[in-house]
């Protein structure tokens, strides 16, 4: 019973690599469309590809596998294959990142990437009860410049389901970022950066007061600094964690030891994601697992699916309807439990 509870589950999934995403399957499948031959050549080796030695080993293997997304075709597949697999899991709206940088620098145009993502988005939205918006985001390491002109692009190119900016890649300082997110808001578009999972509590800090962050991406570090938590806590700073993410990229040695549980304790506003589900060997279904094998119950998982609803920039109306379908779920359960 308490696995069909997941599954039925409505959930939202708030950070999630459109790249990241790429199966097996299709990662060889594009290679052999394209010829590009210096990628692993069988499912076994993509898996064994998957075992990242550190973080920056996790992003020198996805660098590379983005190279097999070349046109209009690959992008639209990729979308419509990543987003029918979350509506699979009962994931009813979804905000999702994508590496614009890296197409850019790979001489990728912008609008051919935003009309693959958005072919593929609409087919699929037609198909399930699923709704995505879009976050672009650039690699800090890239640089100001990098990031300047990624953003440009989304704001020229960009399509109305665009939602937001993020920056990802190598932790490296926030604060060079600030005039980009500047920018960011100005636009009426959200900040979105990633922090606090290599960095320590400062790069947290950097991202809440120089980018103006809307929400964390990780934000794990948090949990070191007392200010920090307090802070967030009153604040109601939405963190988007995934624990199967910080174990494979060895920033957290173990399950026993990711925060989250202690995170929850502090009474801050942390939701569940998958960030490279397949990268990673998970979905948001099995972070939800991972969750529960760390101690928390089925109200607890519910409240992390509350809490994702709230950190969300959904419509009111799905919110509202979401959130009630959470209520329901958990209640259907908790009698189950009863008989």
């Amino acid at each position: 019973m308490r696995s069909t509870f997941i599954d039925s589950l409505p959930k939202v999934e708030l950070h999630v690599h459109l790249e990241g995403s790429m199966q097996p399957a299709t990662l060889l499948a594009l290679a052999r469309k394209h010829g590009i031959a210096d990628l692993p050549g069988t499912l076994e080796e993509v898996r064994a590809w998957y075992g990242f030695r550190d973080f920056a080993h996790f992003i020198d293997v996805y660098r590379n596998a983005v190279r097999v997304l070349c046109d209009e075709d690959d992008f639209a597949l990729l979308a419509a294959e990543t987003l029918r697999s979350l509506a699979a899991q009962n994931v009813r709206y979804a905000e999702m990142n994508f590496s614009l940088s890296n197409h850019l620098k790979r001489g990728i145009p912008a609008e051919l990437v935003f009309a693959g993502l958005e072919r593929g988005r609409l087919q699929v939205e037609a198909e399930h009860d699923i709704a995505v918006r879009w976050i672009p985001d650039f690699s800090g390491d890239f640089g100001v410049e990098a990031g300047a002109e990624t953003l440009e692009a989304a704001l020229r190119h960009g399509p109305g389901s665009v939602l937001g900016f993020s920056v990802g890649g190598i932790e490296v300082d926030r604060a060079p970022f600030a005039r980009i997110f500047a920018r960011v808001r100005d636009a009426g578009l959200r900040s979105f950066p990633h922090a606090g999972e290599t960095g320590g509590p400062d790069s947290v800090w950097t991202a809440l007061r120089d980018l103006g962050a809307d929400r964390i991406g990780h934000g794990i570090a948090s949990v070191r600094d007392p200010e920090l938590v307090a802070h967030l806590r009153e604040h109601r700073i939405p963190l988007d964690v995934s624990p199967t993410s910080n174990l494979c990229t060895r920033v957290v040695a173990g399950l026993d030891e990711h925060p989250l549980p202690r995170m929850l304790d502090a009474g801050l506003l942390v939701t569940l994601n998958s960030d490279d589900p397949p990268m990673f060997g998970t979905d948001l279904t099995g972070e939800y697992h991972a969750a529960r094998r760390m101690g928390l119950d089925d109200a607890a998982l519910a409240g992390l699916a509350r809490n994702a609803v709230e950190a969300s920039f959904a419509e009111p109306e799905l919110k509202t309807r979401l959130l009630a379908e959470i209520d329901a779920a958990l209640a259907v359960d908790s009698q189950a439990s009863d008989r």
